[in-house]
């Protein structure tokens, strides 16, 4: 591969929203445009790929179409935006589904060729095992994934959890390198063998620490924007409403706190009307809110006294980092790779995953320890520095996409 010009990159990631999918934006906007050429291909919205009701579907868009069917809180407008090239595989769909499954394959394979891309980089665990696949198939000298976490856990069934590090053991034959989102992440890929140290980078999430900062007055502006009553302890937390995030945990953890304790939870999911009828049952329906997907984060963060993470598994959320950029205070589960950015007791609070009592309990210490919490959060901001800045990230990006690290299996 020639490095002596521009290269065409193709980012391909199943769904291009959460914090994977700005973990991939953030990396593809660090990378210089005058030294490349940036795409990304992402998957369907999740309806059938041959047809629609009456009218067929396109099992490819591009440009407009691409962003016009993009789904709510998509992050594809914005990549457009910045000037890269938008193309939308129907079929590549998150759920399951060997029909599907079988004609992403077979259609990705010929938009990465057609693409006569220099590099393709593969995200999320779905996107990432069929496009490493069909970015050898069609030939793409440079095959590259991140690993934000694995697609397998302890809460899973041993043949399922099997399952999942057999077909990342397939796709990784097809990788030349790997990004790892932390520590942790490096250390389970090193321990299962899935790939040769030489082909394996520690990576951090590229986050504007700076755009985070809270303003003067900014506090009081957020509370007056959410309509918070005056005086109350603000604990909140960002993140899908999902299994993997503990939403439930979160809020009787919340049931476990004063009054005068309210919950703010920003993110929407499939899980939001169950977690309606449980915030009913606990009692909590007046001081717990579930705010859904926002576009204004960096707005919403101050209005926080505390962030509060009860995932059972993670990657590393960059909703951390965001955190630690507008100075909010952190508690987080003691799971891959949180361990990362909140070391305990230095820069936040550990506690085991699935005990609301604990994580209530950490979160009254530091509620009624404003001086040490304070002292953690500026501990933490420190901590950041200048690793997780778009510039360090795409100086990583150039040395991953350029190096000599090779795949063991050449289709």
């Amino acid at each position: 591969m020639r490095t002596d010009r521009k290269l065409r990159v193709a980012t391909v990631i199943t769904r291009f929203n959460g914090g994977a999918g700005q973990v991939a934006l953030n990396g593809a906007l660090a990378l210089d445009p005058s030294g490349y050429e940036r795409a990304i291909v992402t998957g369907g919205v999740g309806m059938d790929s041959r047809t629609a009701g009456d009218s067929p579907v396109k099992e490819v868009l591009y440009g407009d179409d691409a962003v016009a069917n993009a789904a709510a809180g998509d992050l594809t407008p914005q990549a457009y935006k910045a000037g890269m090239e938008i193309v939308q595989v129907g079929p590549l769909v998150p759920q399951i589904s060997p029909r599907d499954d079988r004609a992403a394959l077979r259609t990705l394979t010929r938009v990465l060729a057609e693409g006569r891309y220099d590099v393709v980089h593969t995200h999320s665990a779905k996107g990432g095992v069929i496009g490493r696949i069909a970015a050898a198939r069609a030939g793409v000298p440079r095959i590259v994934h991140t690993w934000h976490g694995f697609p397998f856990n302890e809460f899973q069934s041993w043949p399922r959890r099997y399952a999942y590090i057999r077909l990342e053991r397939v796709a990784a034959k097809h990788t030349d390198a790997f990004l790892a989102i932390g520590s942790e992440t490096v250390t389970t890929a090193l321990r299962l063998g899935l790939a040769t140290p030489e082909r394996i980078r520690l990576s951090w999430p590229a986050v504007d620490v700076d755009a985070y900062a809270a303003a003067p007055g900014s506090r009081a502006q957020a509370r007056r924007r959410l309509d918070l009553p005056l005086g109350v302890k603000v604990v909140g937390s960002i993140g899908r409403l999902t299994f993997q995030k503990g939403p439930e945990i979160f809020a009787k953890a919340l049931a476990r706190l004063p009054e005068d304790v309210f919950g703010l939870w920003v993110g929407g999911g499939a899980m939001a009307g169950e977690l309606e009828k449980l915030t009913a049952r606990l009692g909590i329906q007046d001081r717990m809110r579930w705010l859904g997907h926002r576009d204004d984060v960096a707005d919403v963060l101050p209005a926080f006294d505390l962030m509060a993470m009860a995932s059972r598994w993670e990657g590393l959320p960059c909703v951390l980092v965001e955190a630690i950029g507008a100075g909010i205070p952190l508690v987080a589960t003691a799971v891959p790779s949180n361990q990362d950015l909140v070391l305990s007791g230095e820069t936040g609070l550990l506690v085991p995953p699935q005990d609301p009592e604990r994580l209530a309990g950490a979160i009254a210490h530091l509620l009624d320890d404003p001086v040490a919490a304070a002292r953690m959060a500026e501990r933490a901001r420190e901590r950041v520095g200048g690793w997780f800045s778009p510039e360090y990230l795409g100086s990583v990006l150039d040395d991953t996409y350029r190096g000599t690290s090779q795949r063991p299996y050449q289709a």
